[in-house]
């Protein structure tokens, strides 16, 4: 089986958050169930210098009123191709917040599914809004070709007026309730959700709490009225990349048995973040600092971190507000808080394997790899009970101690009376030390590589295409 999972991010060539690890990850996940990959992505910059000398495959004179190329290359041991379009790629800034964003995107879509009907692909596989126009041209083109959209945060939708559908190329019949049109104007991501044969969430709580008005974000209707297409399906991570026993991102490697190594990565932590030495809980947060990860509610219990003996590294960027609350609560807590503004991929694997315990407060989260990190590294996840936070981290309550499966904290609402109880939890469990390393050792043994996951996207695929 011939796929063309295409995407604007894909890990290790370019890469701004989960997405790029998901794409990255699926070839190898979907290569033991016959399903040969293409992973199709934007020529940014950063793609071009990997792809110098690359073989051209296909040229476009017409491409959103730009001229295009796709050229073929590889990923790791998988087939790789980039849309080369230096008008809509090639150039600084970020990789999204363009006012072209638009055509940009379109253009990626509208070449993805040209491949797809012209190259032999049995389907095409959509990721996020900035690929979800592929299965709406795919369907207006009246291809054979099936295609799966997935959904890794509804709250991204590529929402654009309606001026923008003459130069989309799509038939006047596209435009209608059951087509792109969203809100009287063009929704990407909601096109995609109409054309697809089957849409795809990264956890089964997410595909469930999305059909709700609090979590839909305007799209619950839709994804209700596609009923049994709608499929949860959690994210792996690459034991590849993420794994204490190999990583060359550690001082100090270690496996489940060996956790007293984790001291040496620890101490690591706190004179990369100017923290004072001690053996009390380190706790680590690595996110984009916004309202939809609770970043502003754990800003508040900061103060309450660190007088009930807990000390912070926090890694990650995001809104202004937020990233001077953190810096205003380091200079508060000399020694006891550190703050990197930005991301750093080595540090992300430092912190996991260094620190204690991860706090991930978010108020809705799809799927979320950090605590799958975090659960592999023996960095014990605090969590919101929501989306795959849910269903991946089994909280310590006494049922769960007693049956010595727990892996890690929940809390319910996202407040601060909430969060500052699940801090004090895991503070008092730190204190335990036999009982800390079992609730380590039980998130380490768990397995959320993708060899699971790998099997029902393939046995997906297959069910779209019989």
């Amino acid at each position: 089986m011939r796929v063309l999972s295409v995407a604007s991010e894909a890990f290790p060539l370019v890469k701004t958050g989960g997405l790029a690890d998901v794409v990255g990850a699926l070839p190898d996940a979907l290569a033991p169930h016959g399903v040969q990959t293409t992973t199709m992505i934007p020529g940014y910059p950063v793609v071009g210098k990997a792809m110098k000398g690359a073989k051209v495959v296909r040229r476009w004179t017409d491409l959103m009123d730009t001229e295009a190329r796709l050229l073929a290359g590889r990923i790791g041991d998988h087939d790789l191709i980039v849309l080369d379009a230096p008008a809509l790629f090639n150039r600084a800034g970020g990789l999204y917040g363009h006012a072209d964003d638009w055509r940009r995107f379109a253009a990626l879509a509208r070449a993805a599914a040209d491949v797809a009907a012209d190259g032999g692909y049995d389907l095409l596989h959509a990721h996020d809004w900035q690929a979800a126009l592929a299965p709406a041209y795919l369907r207006y083109a009246g291809t054979a070709v099936r295609s799966v959209m997935t959904v890794h945060n509804i709250a991204f939708q590529g929402q654009f007026g309606a001026d923008i559908f003459p130069a989309l190329g799509l038939p006047d019949a596209a435009w209608g309730i059951d087509g792109v049109e969203y809100y009287g104007g063009v929704g990407f991501l909601k096109a995609g959700l109409e054309a697809a044969e089957a849409i795809t969430t990264v956890s089964p709580t997410y595909a469930s709490e999305i059909r709700e008005n609090r979590f839909g974000m305007g799209l619950e209707g839709l994804i209700e009225a596609r009923g049994a297409r709608v499929h949860g399906i959690v994210n792996g991570i690459d034991p590849a990349v993420w794994n204490p026993e190999i990583d060359t991102a550690l001082p100090q490697r270690y496996t489940a048995r060996a956790l007293g190594r984790r001291r040496a990565n620890k101490r690591a932590v706190e004179k990369m973040f100017g923290l004072a030495p001690g053996d009390g809980p380190l706790f680590t947060v690595i996110s984009r600092l916004t309202w939809q990860k609770g970043m502003d509610v754990l800003a508040h219990c900061l103060d309450m971190l660190v007088a009930a003996g807990g000390r912070l590294a926090l890694l990650g960027s995001g809104d202004a507000p937020l990233e001077q609350a953190f810096l205003a609560a380091a200079a508060r807590h000399p020694g006891k808080i550190g703050v990197r503004i930005g991301y750093d991929e080595p540090l992300s694997h430092l912190l996991q394997g260094g620190a204690d315990a991860i706090l991930i407060p978010s108020r809705f989260e799809p799927c979320g790899l950090t605590q799958l990190y975090g659960l592999a590294y023996g960095c014990v996840p605090v969590v919101a009970r929501t989306g795959g936070l849910a269903d991946t981290v089994i909280d310590a309550n006494e049922a769960a101690l007693a049956a010595g499966v727990a892996t890690g904290f929940q809390h319910g609402d996202v407040s601060d009376h909430s969060l500052s109880h699940a801090i004090m939890r895991t503070i008092r469990a730190y204190a335990r030390p036999d009982l800390w390393c079992t609730i380590q050792r039980n998130g380490m043994r768990a397995d959320f590589s993708w060899t699971e996951s790998g099997r029902r996207y393939a046995d997906l695929y297959k069910s779209l295409i019989a």
